[in-house]
């Protein structure tokens, strides 16, 4: 019932949203004899902003082509080298890049939207590293036939990208994927794998959401597990390649989201509208911008859903080593060789500080010249991976960090050599 009456609400709402759009084109079209009359351009930009939040939305592009280095401008290779039903492997390159340029996995949310919300963060990357970035299938377009996945086999997607990138290559993971991210690692250290990260970044990742809990945490809390199967659980209708699927739709947790921050996501629109009306076209692009990104959802597996409710946010499996994958324990003190760097935001509402943090603490054999955190003053969750306070003052740590233990193990192979 869930699926069915968001349909028949999307419906309405995109006739509604073509409806708004083609009355603001006839109000400000120069053939209409009242256009530029009396209030007929306001009533257009309020009529604008309202198709905008009402149209639909599918999958972005990354639509990254050209990036600039040093003040020299390099056209971007886009490539997806992996598929696989849940999750493609993509990989960014440009000709500007040096032949032994490090290796960086970014791991994306599967928490509702594309990895397409990180493209800020794969452009800034990508000034220095060939880019690789996990991009999650939206699991109505995933056929029944291609069997489940769970958080089990969100970590066995990054041990098997991990493999293909090749040794030596870094992760880093931001947000919801921290989890998995640091259990992956610690699994591959168990085993020894080649293909274990040099490095491992973790941003507004909730490794112990039992820290600074937030009104997110809470309400995993507040709940039972049985609520969360029967409230937000809902089947793909026959209209998707999945139908028949069980999932947790991205419309429920862009909803959630919204409602957190209403108040500024009002205020959000209704600048637009100011911007619109006082012909600040650049800022009202920038707004445009963001909620076409924002607003563009898709739905998640339903085991990978309830189980990160129960292991993450509910039983905190993975800090109290209690975690399971494949039937065996993870670990994290078999990680003594991946240098672990974490970014938190002062302004974090998702992710409450500490809760990165944390990962440094349950690492015991991990030496403390391999441990580093960051706590980015002024920076909510979004901007910690995204914007200016991203560019000028978060990656350049990345960077140095990579660094550092890029030219330590190229060191090591020389003496080897040697």
């Amino acid at each position: 019932m869930l699926y069915k009456a968001y349909e028949i609400q999307r419906s309405l709402m995109n006739a509604s949203s073509a409806w708004a759009s083609m009355m603001a084109d006839a109000l400000t079209d120069p053939r209409n004899p009242f256009a530029g009359m009396g209030q007929s351009q306001t009533i257009a930009n309020a009529l604008d902003v309202f198709a905008h939040a009402a149209a639909p939305r599918g999958k972005p592009a990354f639509g990254i082509k050209v990036i600039h280095v040093d003040g020299a401008a390099h056209a971007v290779k886009e490539t997806t080298v992996v598929t696989r039903p849940f999750g493609d492997l993509k990989m960014f390159t440009h000709e500007g890049l040096p032949k032994n340029a490090p290796r960086l996995l970014i791991v994306a949310p599967m928490s509702g939207h594309y990895a397409t919300l990180l493209r800020g963060t794969v452009e800034r990357m990508l000034e220095r590293c060939v880019v690789y970035i996990t991009d999650w299938a939206d699991a109505k377009y995933v056929p029944l036939a291609e069997g489940v996945f769970d958080l089990d086999d969100y970590i066995d997607y990054l041990t098997g990208f991990l493999e293909h990138i090749g040794e030596g290559a870094h992760m880093l993971a931001v947000c919801q994927p921290s989890v998995p991210s640091l259990a992956a690692t610690a699994i591959m250290a168990a085993n020894k794998h080649p293909c274990r990260p040099l490095t491992l970044t973790m941003m507004g990742g909730p490794i112990d959401t039992r820290e600074s809990p937030t009104a997110v945490n809470d309400h995993a809390v507040t709940k039972p597990h049985v609520w969360f199967k029967h409230n937000v659980i809902t089947t793909v209708p026959a209209n998707y390649p999945g139908e028949g699927r069980r999932v947790y739709p991205g419309f429920v947790q862009l909803a959630s989201f919204m409602s957190m921050n209403m108040a500024s996501h009002m205020m959000s629109h209704y600048k637009l509208f100011q911007h619109m009306n006082a012909g600040a076209d650049e800022n009202a692009d920038a707004t445009r911008t963001f909620y076409d990104e924002y607003r563009s959802v898709c739905d998640l597996p339903a085991e990978f859903y309830l189980q990160t409710v129960d292991v993450v946010f509910q039983r905190h499996a993975l800090p109290k080593g209690e975690l399971i994958h494949r039937g065996q324990a993870v670990d994290l003190g078999a990680i003594t060789d991946t240098a672990i760097l974490c970014i938190e935001g002062e302004r974090d509402d998702i992710s409450g500080i500490g809760q990165t943090k944390a990962a440094l603490k349950v690492t015991p054999n991990l030496p403390d010249e391999m441990k580093q955190y960051l706590l980015a003053t002024e920076v909510g969750h979004y901007g910690i991976f995204n914007g200016s306070r991203w560019r000028s003052n978060i990656a350049p740590v990345v960077d140095q960090w990579i660094n550092t233990f890029e030219k330590k193990a190229k060191s090591r192979k020389l003496s080897v050599v040697a």
